[in-house]
């Protein structure tokens, strides 16, 4: 029996959900160029303190501890804050942390501002594409995600290449830094006021609604988990890879961009053919359901296309870009596709609560795929790494060709 469908939220005026949409994309470009100009200048920074590798890692490693944390929290906050205000929290205390870091030089302090830093980032990633999702028009909802996720990938490259033209001067660094989560701050009080969801007093949240959503949407939560493998968690091994095949230093470092390429290019066309899909005037590719998982399918197949040539890659080092550039793209893809269908069926809260998950799904796989990959490469780069991304390539077809369920 088909479930019935959840309550839809009331809808922002069409010129309301414009602006809505401009102050997301602007207020999480700049804060995301300032992080990830941050993060790097602070691990600088340590180091030229005397700072050792392994505490260095652990500061580092304290703000994805914060993110996750976070992450099942998200539903609650907004719940009691409202959606507007928990973003304006998110932007907020990105702008707090990094004034504390230009005051003061105390170790500690740095800890606790980093593990505050990665908790307002956890809090943006989900409401940030939640809001997205919500407030794009339904059959632009492909071209607006798509190109929400494509901008995110951009500000991985613009905010270290800042770093790189002003030098880790700290003073000079962290002015900028505070000037951009300042200009992030401003842009998100430009977010209009968002209806009362439908479902905000009855949709569970924390962790029952956590389990809620996992239980509604566990093939598109798979679907997160196979896309942040192949696209955050191999790349930070590609390096290894790539010395294992025999390659130079330099040609190891540059497979990661072969994969981040991939990524940056496919996810707004995928986007583009989902929205082409759904709303196709014969409904060629049956239902918007059905149509958005013919493309989830086609993306994990074509991970399992390029992983059966990764045997070949030893003796031919030449095709390690063509398929990392696969695997980043259609695990990109992966993610896009899984962020639309949600936002296609649920609003409000178990709207929230669906994108928590799929972060969480997606921040799962980008941990477990360095963590196994390192393992495997150590037991053979010839052998025992294909075998691994066969397996989760297949486990990726198999997810995809379980049938959605439907509104």
């Amino acid at each position: 029996m088909t479930p019935a469908p959840a309550p839809r939220a009331p809808t922002l005026h069409h010129g309301l959900a414009r602006r809505g949409l401009i102050a997301i994309f602007g207020s999480t470009f700049l804060e995301l160029v300032g992080v990830f100009m941050l993060s790097p200048l602070l691990l600088i920074l340590l180091k030229g303190e005397g700072l050792s590798t392994a505490v260095a890692g652990l500061f580092a490693a304290c703000g994805w501890v914060g993110i996750f944390l976070m992450t099942p929290l998200v539903s609650s906050i907004t719940r009691a804050l409202g959606r507007r205000q928990a973003l304006w929290a998110a932007a907020a205390l990105p702008l707090f942390a990094t004034t504390g870091f230009l005051l003061t030089d105390h170790l500690g302090v740095w800890f606790a501002l980093e593990f505050v830093a990665g908790m307002a980032g956890g809090l943006r990633w989900v409401l940030a594409e939640a809001v997205v999702a919500e407030l794009s028009p339904p059959e632009l909802r492909g071209r607006y995600v798509g190109l929400f996720e494509t901008m995110v990938g951009v500000t991985f490259v613009v905010g270290p290449a800042l770093l790189a033209w002003v030098g880790p001067q700290r003073t000079l660094a962290l002015a900028l830094v505070l000037t951009l989560m300042a200009g992030g701050l401003l842009w998100s009080l430009l977010i209009p006021p968002l209806p009362r969801s439908a479902d905000a007093d009855v949709a569970p949240s924390g962790a029952r609604g956590i389990w809620q959503a996992l239980t509604a949407h566990p093939v598109v939560m798979v679907a997160g988990f196979v896309g942040g493998f192949f696209e955050s968690g191999v790349s930070s091994l590609l390096p290894l890879y790539g010395l294992a095949l025999g390659l130079g230093p330099a040609g190891a470092a540059l497979l990661v961009s072969a994969s981040g390429l991939g990524s940056a290019v496919l996810m707004l066309p995928a986007g583009l053919l989902a929205d082409r899909m759904a709303f196709h005037p014969s409904q060629r590719w049956g239902t918007q359901a059905q149509a958005r998982q013919t493309l989830m399918r086609g993306c994990a197949g074509l991970t399992l296309v390029a992983t059966a040539a990764v045997p070949w890659v030893a003796g031919h080092p030449a095709l390690a870009w063509p398929v990392v550039f696969v695997w980043g793209g259609a695990g990109g893809c992966l993610y896009t596709l899984a962020m639309i269908d949600i936002g296609s069926r649920e609003t409000g809260l178990a709207l929230v609560n669906g994108t928590a998950v799929l972060v969480m799904a997606y921040t799962l796989g980008g941990v477990l795929a360095p963590a196994l990959g390192a393992w495997a490469l150590e037991v053979s780069a010839k052998v025992g790494f294909p075998a691994l991304m066969l397996l989760m390539a297949t486990t990726g077809v198999l997810a995809m060709n379980q049938r959605l369920r439907e509104w």
